[in-house]
């Protein structure tokens, strides 16, 4: 969604559009952990204040995950609220490196603001460091492969490690 800086005014606006994610699907380091969809909701208000940008909004959508402790594939709604502001780009008036007090801030420059790039950045930062299918997910076993979720483990009882045999036939006095 691109805005007309000119169509920022002091007064807020509000809109609402399907902002295209489906790009993000190409993301190698994401792709075996989320698919996004096509589109996600997005409403935007949006105003200014001198040369300052402002914009607060929310977006909401279903994407698929894979677990990352049993592997399976399962779907979960993803919404967040989110705010950031932009500030005029200060290298079109001076030499091309950042100070101290610009590091973390947001610019534009020219006569639109494209929001598609923060709208995918806001989308990234809401996502789940690991994606779990349920909060209790018990994975796989690690020796046979069963999913515990499902049936119990089929490996043979762990073998007794010989270096403890001494300590079995301990007797503590009590």
């Amino acid at each position: 969604m691109i805005i007309l800086v000119d169509q920022i005014t002091e007064s807020p606006k509000k809109i609402r559009f399907g902002e295209s994610i489906g790009q993000l699907n190409q993301a190698t380091d994401l792709v075996r952990d989320y698919r996004f969809p096509d589109f996600m909701d997005v409403d935007v208000v949006f105003y200014r204040s001198g040369r300052e940008l402002f914009f607060e909004g929310s977006f909401r959508g279903r994407l698929e995950g894979n677990c990352g402790r049993c592997l399976k594939s399962y779907s979960f709604a993803l919404q967040k609220n989110f705010s950031f502001a932009l500030t005029p780009d200060p290298f079109s008036a001076r030499s091309k490196e950042l100070n101290r007090d610009e590091m973390g801030l947001s610019f534009y420059a020219g006569q639109e603001v494209d929001l598609s790039p923060f709208i995918r950045e806001q989308v990234l930062l809401a996502l789940p460091t690991r994606p779990l299918c349920k909060e209790g997910c018990r994975g796989l076993c690690a020796g046979c492969g069963a999913d515990l979720n499902l049936e119990p483990c089929r490996c043979a009882a762990a073998a007794v490690d010989p270096r403890m045999a001494p300590f079995r036939n301990l007797k503590l006095n009590r």
